[in-house]
């Protein structure tokens, strides 16, 4: 796709600015180098809940508070300091071949048996759900030389100070040890794998510092670290190259191979210290520069520290001069502020964690969750803010994961007795379902390739974008069409049962036509037909049938439902609990048939009943964005800002929900979609000034280079 961000912020950027008071409209231009510096944050103590990452959408590094994965053991009851990559996957070996056939259970669908990959007791499920896992790569951190190898504890460090530069891509550390002032700089390459790491102090020699190399085997546990450090005789840690200034290690984990390659700036000495753990001592006296490279081939291009922090810089300063930029600081709301940080950070954090060539993890590449592997059905806001922000190829880039998994997506629906192609729920590069009780049964993430292949056609709508995504988009309608079971007695298609909605309370042979993914069903084969008239070819008829005989969104008491089987939604408290899906009908997505009004009063049935302790991080944005089309911007505004455990956003911006999940993208990338569509509006918005804010005199809400929702 040709998209250039030079020219989308100097050529084709609409620059436009709203004074919130008065609606008055004039051109102008954002300060995007103040609106970012307001932004940088800083630490100058021990948070476990706020390391630092940099990255490039393949590769992340995260750190302490000294630059390096130094004080680990005590970040990870937080957000555990790992090095991840998307190409570094791990299998343990199978003795017993486990197939996934053994998971299968039979669903009956109206009249046939139906695999589904939901049995999870037994061994077969238990293995298949946990490899292949993601690995960490690497512990890096700073070691004491005398004693040799000696840990660095809090005790250690006074005067600490870090800010992470999110302009540059830059972590920036200083603390004292030893009485010695050390300041350290890191930071990823925006093309390689390989982090950058500049120190400097008066006397390095009197720190007595050096740099650990620690790597664990991978581990088969559910849990945000992914690492085993209790299996040394399972793996292998091997030099293979040793030279003056540098070293190459390889490392075998089964059949999973991948080098690590260091070198090194200054006088220093690199030595074993037992099995899978390494030392650099640092002979330096006042500065001493190290890259590490890291990658699955033995050949790496080494580029130098100043090199790889120059081209950081330019990196990301290309990266915020195009794009998309909302400033909010001529407004008096007390939040407004707080509201701008958490857009400004999840821009950086979903640029660095949500950007490669796979699907990310929910966690991205900063904690594991559910095996390192990633949520297809999330895959919506983790991707579809790059668009709207006006950065395509951030998006795009993952696109040519779902082309390589289409065999295995064919035959699963092959499998199931379906026409077309039928994407995975839990996976790994390998495009294989984990097995299940909830993920198998879930089909919002179906019509999701669709989606955003009509995103990136409307930013450059001509036939090669067609061309490209057209197989995807067509064998896509084909499944959701032929998952659709015409009711012969109603003469209408329904959806399920079986099916487990984005709502994921409800039991899979009980549930019908959940509102959501009706209305997704609905705005997926409208589209996939609209790709085949602009290319010059006749409606498929099959398509258009279920388009035209879809059972409506359920309504009762004048309130949308949950799901035609869940007809007392607001009766009973068990149906308000985890995602309120049924406002994503007509927020996430455009539908002619819904009722405004009716979408309006569940809207505030919802914000006045819904159990909020159930909810998760993208909720928020996607209420807000159906109160944006309803007409309630103060809901809107309300939904962002709802002071509720799971959208809290952490000092360095990641959206906090549990313990478990201290780090949770689809938030971030949530707010950018909401923030983007309350700001730039959406197909057909008659009222061009930030529609999704409220005209209170509260907001001043200043704009560029945003795109508008379908």
């Amino acid at each position: 796709m040709v998209v250039d961000n030079l020219k989308l912020s100097f050529l084709t950027i609409v620059l436009l600015s709203l004074t919130g008071c008065n609606g008055d409209y004039r051109n102008g231009h954002i300060d995007r180098h103040a609106l970012v510096h307001r932004h940088l944050p800083r630490c100058h103590n021990v948070n476990p809940l706020s390391p630092f990452t940099v990255g490039n959408g393949e590769f992340a590094f995260t750190v302490d508070v000294t630059g390096l994965q130094t004080l680990a053991d005590l970040y990870e009851p937080g957000i555990p300091l790992v090095t991840q990559s998307q190409w570094g996957w791990h299998t343990i070996p199978d003795s017993v071949i486990y197939r996934h056939e053994q998971t299968y259970e039979y669903y009956d669908t109206y009249g046939r048996h139906v695999p589904y990959a939901s049995f999870t007791d037994n061994e077969a499920a238990r293995y298949l759900r946990a490899n292949p896992h993601r690995l960490h790569l690497g512990r890096i951190g700073f070691k004491k030389s005398i004693p040799v190898y000696a840990n660095i504890g809090v005790s250690d460090l006074t005067g600490m100070d870090q800010e992470m530069d999110i302009w540059e891509g830059i972590i920036r550390s200083s603390f004292t040890m030893e009485g010695c002032e050390i300041k350290v700089e890191t930071c990823v390459h925006p093309e390689n794998d390989q982090v950058a790491v500049h120190i400097e102090s008066p006397s390095l020699n009197r720190a007595s510092l050096g740099i650990g190399f620690e790597f664990p085997y991978g581990s088969l546990e559910w849990g945000k670290t992914g690492y085993d450090w209790n299996s040394p005789d399972r793996h292998s840690t091997t030099i293979i190259l040793q030279e003056e200034d540098c070293v190459r290690i390889q490392r075998q984990l089964d059949s999973t191979t991948y080098f690590m390659e260091v070198r090194w700036y200054g006088a220093a000495e690199f030595r074993k210290i037992k099995e899978h753990t390494y030392f650099l001592e640092i002979l330096e006296d006042r500065k001493f520069d190290f890259v590490f490279h890291l990658s699955p081939q033995q050949e790496m291009c080494i580029v130098d520290v100043p090199v790889t922090m120059k081209q950081s810089r330019r990196y990301w300063k290309q990266f915020w001069y195009s794009g998309g930029a909302v400033d909010l600081s001529g407004s008096i709301h007390t939040a407004a502020s707080e509201l701008e940080r958490r857009i400004v950070l999840s821009q950086y954090l979903t640029a660095i964690q949500c950007s490669g060539s796979l699907p990310p993890q929910e966690t991205g590449l900063t904690v594991n969750s559910w095996h390192g592997k990633f949520h297809i059905e999330m895959h919506w806001w983790h991707g579809v803010h790059f668009a709207l922000w006006d950065r395509p190829e951030l998006l795009e880039k993952s696109m040519k994961w779902y082309k390589s998994i289409m065999p295995k997506a064919r035959q699963k629906a092959e499998i199931q007795g379906y026409d077309g192609i039928r994407w995975p729920k839990m996976t790994s590069p390998d495009g294989y379902d984990s097995p299940s009780g909830v993920g198998v049964f879930l089909i919002w993430q179906q019509p999701h390739p669709i989606y955003f292949a009509e995103l990136l056609y409307r930013l450059q709508p001509d036939s090669s974008i067609l061309n490209q995504y057209k197989e995807i988009v067509f064998q896509t309608a084909d499944f959701m069409a032929s998952y659709a079971h015409w009711d012969e007695e109603q003469e209408r298609y329904v959806l399920g049962p079986p099916l487990i909605p984005a709502q994921e309370i409800y039991k899979p042979d009980e549930t019908m036509n959940p509102a959501f993914e009706l209305s997704y069903w609905t705005f997926g084969l409208k589209t996939a037909q609209l790709w085949r008239e602009r290319l010059g070819m006749n409606k498929d008829e099959q398509w258009e049938d279920v388009i035209q005989y879809l059972a409506g969104l359920p309504i009762a008491n004048g309130l949308y439902q949950n799901a035609e089987s869940a007809m007392n939604s607001f009766q009973d408290e068990f149906h308000r609990n985890d995602h309120p899906t049924l406002l994503g009908a007509y927020g996430m997505l455009p539908n002619d048939a819904v009722n405004t009004n009716i979408m309006r009063h569940t809207l505030e049935q919802v914000m006045a009943s819904w159990n909020w302790q159930s909810t998760w991080g993208w909720d928020y944005p996607m209420i807000a964005m159906t109160a944006a089309r309803t007409g309630r911007p103060d809901l809107a505004v309300e939904a962002l800002l709802m002071n509720v455990q799971k959208n809290t956003y952490l000092n360095n911006g990641h959206n906090y929900q549990t313990d478990r999940l201290p780090v949770y993208l689809p938030g971030n990338g949530g707010l950018l979609t909401a923030v983007a569509m309350m700001t730039a509006g959406w197909d057909g918005t008659q009222e061009t000034s930030a529609p999704g804010f409220p005209k209170d005199g509260k907001w001043v809400v200043k704009y560029e280079g945003l795109n508008p929702l379908p």
